[in-house]
């Protein structure tokens, strides 16, 4: 029986609850926030459960549970590992460095005049983001010097060790639109183009999802990133810059909910399937 973990119900959800159901796959509804996890014993709601699907919107609270269900000996899409290194940005930057793939130029700092010194050397703009983050939150394109001065005093007075960290990235010229590509397991099912006037091009910041056509380099750097970050069901952010494409960033809980009717592509039932396929072995 599959599981599918839950802390709220989105649309994304909701698609993936009707097609369970229409796939004839044996499916159990877990809301997360309710279940005890407590190391040795499997409460009733994972009676039976062979395999589970993750789809908590806290990163914390999906993580925590996936870590449980692992120790359980039941198998998680996504896997711990993969929602750990997903969910921080600097870790992800570090897996795609370690399988020598293309990214914006990327760097950490814990001390704000090394990153006012930093942004001097590299030029504005530079982007600085959270480290934990989605949806295209709390994201600075910073300008000069005067904003960057700004910003890291906000940092430091709101304090918090989120705040401590600096992630910097050079900031990419883009087409007006990045590329989101869904992979699943091996295979890189879809893509889409997100629009958008503003620089963050996210489709929760009013970005608007056309269909991209999967091309042999989207798919093989969308592919290798997935691997990089221990594989399962992701979605990969691609930038088209002048150096050619580059990975931005992975997402471990992908939404898709805009991206079912624009790429044609039946998302839901290939992550459905493969997890089907993980509880087989």
């Amino acid at each position: 029986m599959l599981a599918i973990l839950y802390d709220r119900i989105r649309p994304d959800e909701r698609m993936l609850f009707e097609r369970a159901e229409a796939l004839g796959i044996p499916h159990r509804k877990v809301y997360a926030p309710a279940l005890p996890m407590v190391l040795g014993e499997r409460p009733e709601e994972l009676e039976g459960v062979t395999v589970a699907l993750e789809r908590c919107v806290s990163q914390t609270r999906g993580l925590a549970v996936a870590r449980y269900l692992t120790a359980l000996g039941i198998p998680v899409v996504n896997r711990p590992e993969v929602i750990e290194t997903c969910g921080d940005k600097w870790a992800t930057s570090v897996a795609l460095e370690r399988a020598g793939l293309p990214q914006p130029k990327t760097a950490l700092l814990t001390d704000t005049e090394a990153a006012l010194k930093l942004m001097e050397a590299w030029g504005y703009p530079v982007v600085l983001k959270p480290v934990i983050g989605s949806w295209g939150r709390l994201l600075a394109k910073i300008t000069d010097r005067e904003a960057a001065e700004a910003i890291l005093e906000h940092k430091e007075v709101l304090g918090g060790f989120q705040h401590q960290l600096l992630y910097l990235q050079e900031y990419v010229e883009k087409p007006g639109r990045d590329i989101r590509v869904f992979v699943v397991g091996e295979r890189a099912i879809a893509a889409i183009y997100r629009r958008s006037p503003h620089w963050i091009t996210n489709t929760a910041r009013g970005g608007q999802a056309e269909n991209c056509p999967v091309t042999e380099e989207i798919a093989h750097l969308a592919v290798e990133a997935a691997r990089a970050v221990g594989g399962g069901v992701v979605a990969i952010d691609l930038f088209e810059s002048e150096r050619g494409l580059l990975v931005n960033e992975v997402n471990h809980t992908m939404e898709f909910k805009n991206s079912v009717h624009t790429t044609g592509v039946d998302i839901p039932k290939e992550v459905l399937l493969y997890a089907w396929e993980v509880a087989r072995g």
